[in-house]
């Protein structure tokens, strides 16, 4: 399979400031990226026009149905349906059978776009409507899985930590959920900006790094080497992020009274790979070699690249973000490096992923 270059369709632009889904699309083709992301926001956009609107399913069904045509007629491949927001360990038993209920909706919608995986986020609701028992959080997954195993196709899961979840933040708390999930069908999504946004960088101090932040990070990703099982790795996304020249706090023009400093900071900052020029400097390398190179993963690489600059009303945004995210695949191409044709990677040894990782940190 060797890698494949997708990109989420958020990350052209954001469809409230009018970025339109055909010509995001467009963009996506011709510069050259072969797999899509479909943003939950950008296939509800499609219901708007439809009597009725979002709230009924058989309009969701046919915007799938649209959406699926619409990568069909540029040859592009839906790779996943994201985000499923908040789902899992909720104290209110209500709310949390209703989520059951939304996963056969959101089965059905990934049956109808042609893709097989949906993206679980870790919760960030605040902490009194989360259970903090992992056991419960584990068990509305394993229904989660079990439904997504029982449909026909099969529905796979991919488990993403945020940096700033409430009871999963790092990429040890998710790898730790897969496991206990234990169903085939149950992966994990790997994040370079939520892994490098946790264990590396801290936007809430003056040098917007955690403290120890080098070794610490070169100890996590020999950690995740010697650990992690490739075969449930089932997406990897890329981003980087911008350095800020002041701290994220009550006084920065970013912060937000309801956002963690790190949800802000990912809301407005995040970067594609390699942009030392607007101010990147996430060890974004790292985290890819290891994924890459130590681990030995093959398949789609999709940029998520939330910023500021996707609600700007330019129409100009979705070729420049296309642009500027094509440039950073054929650096990723350099410099991981990766993989563009169907040869077979082979897991590196410890040592020489060892020797890798501390000279890119």
């Amino acid at each position: 399979m060797a890698h494949k270059p997708a990109i989420c369709t958020m990350s052209l632009g954001r469809s409230f400031a009018g970025h339109s889904l055909p010509y995001k699309l467009t963009q996506t083709k011709e510069h050259g990226f072969q797999g899509i992301e479909v943003f939950y926001e950008d296939l509800i956009d499609l219901t708007i026009s439809m009597p009725g609107g979002e709230a009924l399913i058989d309009n969701q069904l046919a915007a799938a149905r649209s959406f699926k045509n619409l990568c069909e007629e540029r040859g592009l491949e839906i790779i996943c349906l994201q985000p499923f927001m908040h789902f899992g360990g909720l104290i209110d038993s209500e709310k949390q059978e209703a989520q059951i209920h939304d996963i056969n909706r959101w089965i059905q919608l990934a049956h109808t776009l042609g893709t097989d995986l949906i993206c679980f986020p870790s919760s960030f609701l605040p902490a009194p409507q989360i259970t903090a028992d992992i056991d419960t959080i584990v068990h509305d997954l394993q229904r989660a899985a079990d439904l997504g195993l029982a449909s026909s196709p099969p529905v796979r899961f991919a488990y993403e930590a945020l940096c700033w979840g409430t009871r999963i933040s790092t990429w040890e708390d998710s790898w730790d959920l897969v496991q206990r999930v234990d169903r085939e069908n149950f992966g994990i999504c790997f994040d370079t900006f939520n892994i490098a946004g946790r264990i590396f960088a801290d936007p809430a101090v003056k040098s917007g790094k955690c403290e120890n932040a080098e070794e610490a990070t070169l100890q996590s990703l020999k950690r995740l080497v010697k650990n992690v099982d490739v075969k449930k790795v089932f997406l990897l996304q890329v981003a980087d992020a911008e350095r800020l020249h002041e701290r994220l706090d009550q006084r920065h023009a970013f912060h937000s009274a309801d956002q963690p400093a790190r949800m802000s900071w990912s809301r407005n900052c995040r970067l594609f790979y390699g942009e030392s020029s607007h101010g990147a400097y996430l060890p974004v390398k790292a985290v890819l070699a290891a994924v890459v190179r130590g681990l030995g993963f093959q398949g789609w690489l999709s940029f998520e690249v939330f910023n500021r600059r996707l609600a700007d009303r330019d129409t100009s945004v979705p070729e420049e973000m296309a642009k500027r995210a094509s440039v950073a695949w054929e650096k990723m191409v350099r410099e991981v490096p990766l993989d563009v044709r169907p040869t077979t990677t082979k897991r590196a040894t410890p040592v020489s992923v060892q020797h890798r990782l501390s000279a890119m940190l």
